[in-house]
């Protein structure tokens, strides 16, 4: 069996797992990123499920309790599959959880572990001979436990197509959020991300398949005010110096305000929004690559090339044939 086919009249399915001694935080990422109505932002629905892993009142970390609607079998219909933790690496699931995950890969659904949720795709045998996270803490015992996974413990999540994992607590909403702008574009992870009041993308030690964040702290207006005014202007030319020229401040005070509002330097910020620039009409024109390398200010098709490979390890072209088929 494989997955229906979604459409405007039968959204995607998302099943998420829960299961007896689930953090509330950790079930709540898959429920706020896919289980809410954002149509307003031109985000398309999904129907979430959250499914049992046991069939019993599942008690929750904080000390109340929570009553899923569906068991298993809502695993059986999925298009997203989601672990979105579990209660103790040292514990294996369950063989109706494993063997309801094994026949989700089998037919083509996506798998999402998130945290200690890769433990048990592992433990089903969905992560053998790929690369793979979870959260630090963990990783040494997780590598141990399952030597046939490349584990990276230095990444906020790993995309391996079919299989998702991610690392810690927050690092799981990066990995949804990156997965909904894989499935709905940029435009829609950004309306999810600012509605949470987060960046679309937080730098790990390894580029995500992601846009980079573009925010800046809203209460120093001339530099909210220059940052969108450059993201209008990418086109053209721009340096520390020119930048801190226009909104009337000397280099050295405007290089610590710019730190100071958006965590990162000048030129990382330039270059992450001119890639984000250049994502956004791979996904969504059919622009020639030296179209849109002058469009975003990368100066030639040649510069853009170089850049996308070192952020996102693919070219242009690539990006946008996978962009299209997803």
């Amino acid at each position: 069996m494989t997955p229906v086919a979604s459409s405007p009249d039968r959204p995607p399915v998302v099943a998420a797992v829960a299961f007896d001694g689930i953090s509330p935080f950790h079930l709540s990422v898959p429920c706020i990123v896919f289980g809410e109505d954002y149509g307003v932002g031109g985000v398309p629905r999904f129907d979430l499920r959250v499914c049992a892993a046991e069939p019993c009142t599942l008690r929750t970390t904080a000390g109340f309790t929570i009553e899923a609607q569906h068991g298993l079998e809502a695993i059986e219909a999925a298009d997203i599959v989601i672990v979105p933790s579990w209660r103790d690496p040292f514990q294996p699931p369950g063989d109706a959880l494993v063997g309801a995950l094994r026949a989700a890969h089998a037919r083509g659904a996506q798998m999402v572990g998130l945290c200690l949720g890769a433990f048990v795709l592992a433990a089903a045998g969905i992560l053998d001979g790929r690369p793979a996270t979870t959260h630090w803490a963990w990783a040494q015992t997780f590598a141990r436990r399952f030597p046939a996974i490349r584990v990276d413990a230095a990444v906020l999540y790993v995309d391996d197509g079919d299989v998702l994992t991610s690392a810690g607590t927050a690092a799981s909403l990066d990995c949804c959020l990156h997965l909904l702008r894989r499935r709905c574009g940029a435009r829609a992870a950004n309306y999810v991300a600012r509605r949470l009041v987060v960046p679309p993308h937080r730098q790990g030690n390894q580029a995500q398949f992601v846009e980079q964040p573009v925010s800046v702290n809203a209460r120093d207006e001339r530099l909210s005010a220059l940052l969108e005014w450059v993201q209008l202007n990418l086109r053209e030319p721009h340096s520390l110096d020119s930048l801190a020229q226009r909104v009337l401040m000397s280099r050295r005070t405007f290089t610590r305000r710019f730190k100071q509002a958006t965590g990162t330097t000048v030129g990382a910020w330039l270059l992450g929004a001119r890639l984000s620039h250049a994502q956004q009409l791979l996904e969504t024109t059919g622009e020639s690559v030296d179209s849109i390398a002058a469009a975003a200010g990368f100066g030639s098709a040649v510069s853009l090339r170089q850049h996308f490979a070192d952020a996102f390890k693919t070219s242009p072209s690539s990006y946008r044939r996978e962009f299209r088929a997803a």
